[in-house]
């Protein structure tokens, strides 16, 4: 039988297994590594664990580990990829697990690695042997990427768990509401020509400053037409993010294209902004002369949102003394919301040592998370909901 190592013994053989994914292949990584000790460890304390390859995906999986019968029960979920790193900007190895001032450093320690390590340690110490209703361990794939593995999950049929929590990094704040987001590219192509004479040409550039125009003026009527008081940044969001278009000064540049996202208000339909910008274009292509098309980038992630009076928010709140909140955001909330399940996201170390080089977990985050996952599994798995 495997023996379970210590939480820091966990925590740093998770880190030592890179698993980062990213849109860019020369980055991506299975998480095989990972899955195969999160489902050694929760084999031994008695969990029947099911690893479930990604669908046209053979290397990267998503682990269910349940232990106990029935309907109902609490899921504790986290994805088990990271993102890629600042080589060269890390003060110790980004996988290897390091401890300084009161920190624990390395690729995955609040994002969200560490999550599954305090977790298994807490569970460790419990009593599961005679649940009244299920617990449910979900590790999933490519959550920083695609979130191919959550939304591979929520095509399966509906769960009959009735709470989750995901353990991202939220300094032990309950979040029971975060906006959407789609990432998008508009590619306007002209013709190329000769600079000394525009009708040569018809020039991307200068449509592409069209639609520009046009999406400020969107981004404006969004500000003033949705307003959710919840949230820090109370509007939804268009951000310009990145262009690229032309090759040379002296040529009319033929091609043009933007990358943006929008970032929705929950209630708000990711379906209906994009429709709502490509109704935009055609008036453009045809006052231009050029062809303009809209598409997705990724696959979208909707907004999210389980009321406040949910009883998993209101043991949260309990547990954690801190008021549920909301963040910009987005997480696999939407996705397990959609599975049947109420859900928050809470767990421990702050969003703003994600994605940074010198990635920490503070220890002094361990034991508060601790007491809200025996405080969980204790109120809904073993009392009869």
């Amino acid at each position: 039988m495997t023996k379970v190592p210590s939480l820091v013994q966990m925590m740093s053989q998770l880190i030592g297994s890179p698993s980062i994914s990213c849109s860019q292949a020369s980055w991506d990584q299975s998480n095989k590594g990972v899955i195969q000790l999160l489902e050694s460890w929760l084999s031994s304390m008695g969990f029947e664990c099911k690893v479930l390859p990604l669908p046209n995906q053979p290397e990267k999986f998503n682990l269910i580990a349940t232990i106990g019968k029935g309907n109902g029960g609490l899921v504790l979920s986290g994805h088990t990829d990271t993102v890629p790193y600042d080589e060269g900007r890390w003060e110790s190895d980004p996988f290897k697990l390091t401890e300084r001032d009161q920190k624990l450093y390395g690729l995955g320690t609040c994002d969200m690695k560490g999550f599954f390590a305090i977790v298994i340690d807490t569970l460790r110490d419990m009593d599961l042997s005679n649940l009244a209703e299920p617990l449910i361990i979900l590790a999933t794939a490519d959550e920083e990427s695609s979130m191919a593995g959550a939304r591979a999950l929520s095509q399966q049929a509906k769960w009959n768990a009735r709470y989750a929590l995901i353990g991202e990094p939220t300094s032990l704040t309950p979040i029971h509401a975060h906006k959407g987001i789609m990432m998008d590219k508009i590619r306007v192509t002209g013709q190329a020509g000769h600079s000394s004479n525009p009708n040569l040409g018809r020039s991307a550039m200068d449509a592409m400053h069209e639609v520009m125009t046009e999406l400020m003026s969107f981004r404006n009527e969004l500000k003033q037409t949705y307003r959710d008081a919840s949230f820090v940044i109370d509007y939804p969001t268009l951000n310009l993010g990145c262009i690229h278009g032309g090759d040379n000064p002296n040529r009319i540049c033929g091609k043009c294209e933007i990358e943006f996202d929008m970032r929705a208000l929950p209630g708000m339909s990711n379906d209906a902004l994009f429709n709502a910008v490509k109704q935009r274009l055609p008036t453009i292509a045809e006052r231009t002369n050029t062809e303009i098309e809209l598409s997705s980038l990724f696959p979208d992630v909707p907004s999210f949102s389980t009321p406040k009076e949910s009883d998993i928010i209101k043991a949260c709140e309990e547990l954690t003394n801190n008021d549920a909140e909301t963040v910009a955001f987005a997480t696999e909330g939407p996705f397990l919301n959609t599975l049947g399940m109420e859900t928050l996201v809470l767990g421990p170390g702050s969003i703003d040592q994600a994605h940074q080089p010198n990635e920490f977990l503070a220890l002094d985050q361990l034991d508060p998370m601790q007491k809200v996952i025996k405080g969980l599994v204790e109120r809904f798995c073993t009392q009869r909901q």
